[in-house]
């Protein structure tokens, strides 16, 4: 029987939630710094495509071995300049209105994580009971 990854997955997402939710608010703590440059992170399609466990699995020992997770594949880089403010006076790129969006965007992902990770539990101890 092989393994299931989903709860693996769930925890890298987890993960990816959490820094993406510190680099948001360390951009909103610095929205009147001046100079201070809005800063995001590696999306997290990316993450997922270094990360083993949407990968098939090695059934054979003559196939390719897979990498191992690694938290250098989480990014932090220099956000995008928004078409709406662009750079303020003060040199700061920062918007509150797109901080806050991005800040709804990972509440939403991160009730479904937690809510498709609370079904999947339930599914499985289902199956364990009969």
């Amino acid at each position: 029987m092989q393994p299931i990854q989903l709860f693996e997955l769930a925890a890298r997402q987890a993960e990816w939630l959490s820094v993406r939710q510190e680099v948001v608010a360390s951009n909103i703590a610095n929205a009147n710094t001046p100079k201070y440059l809005a800063k995001d992170i590696t999306p997290f399609s990316a993450v997922l495509d270094t990360t083993t466990t949407a990968q098939m699995a090695r059934t054979n020992p003559n196939h390719m071995a897979l990498n191992d997770l690694s938290d250098d594949d989480i990014e932090i880089k220099e956000s995008e300049l928004n078409d709406e403010i662009g750079m303020q006076e003060s040199g700061n790129s920062v918007s509150i209105a797109e901080e806050l969006t991005k800040t709804g965007e990972i509440k939403r992902q991160h009730e479904l994580n937690t809510n498709l990770v609370a079904s999947f539990h339930r599914m499985m101890l289902m199956t364990v009971k009969r």
